[in-house]
């Protein structure tokens, strides 16, 4: 008689038992984890988005781009959908965003990004980051 479906298991006769494999060995202590990239705390130009260095003056500017850096765009506190633009309680709007102020709240933007390799390994050459991915070793 031949069988509607053809699948294994289905209406298998008694025939021979199928060999089981062996199972990989668990872990005795639990799972296996996974090597996750450090982290950094950073400070990025709020205009050109490059890194400024750990002890940057605030009152002064961007060493790429000549943004100030003492501007409400580069603070920690600029919400646009707060009220005047600032999470914290300002009396009055301050108009430019981008323009130095003396504003008494001012801390500079933090950032967490993970640090996935070291500056001096990054390439901007195309070719060569190509090449890179397929180097023997």
């Amino acid at each position: 008689m031949d069988r509607k479906y053809r699948q294994r298991g289905y209406m298998d006769s008694g025939g021979a038992p199928k060999e089981k494999r062996p199972r990989a060995k668990a872990e005795p202590f639990g799972p296996k984890t996974p090597q996750m990239p450090g982290e950094r705390m950073v400070t990025r130009c709020a205009r050109c988005g490059k890194l400024l260095p750990d002890e940057f003056d605030p009152k002064g500017q961007c060493p790429h781009c000549n943004f100030e850096l003492h501007s409400c765009k580069q603070c920690a506190f600029f919400d646009t959908s707060a009220r005047f633009e600032c999470a914290q309680a300002i009396p009055a709007r301050i108009a430019q965003k981008d323009a130095r102020n003396d504003c008494a709240f001012y801390s500079p933007r933090k950032t967490v990004e993970r640090h996935t390799s070291p500056d001096a390994a990054r390439t901007n050459d195309p070719r060569k980051a190509f090449e890179a991915l397929f180097k023997k070793q």
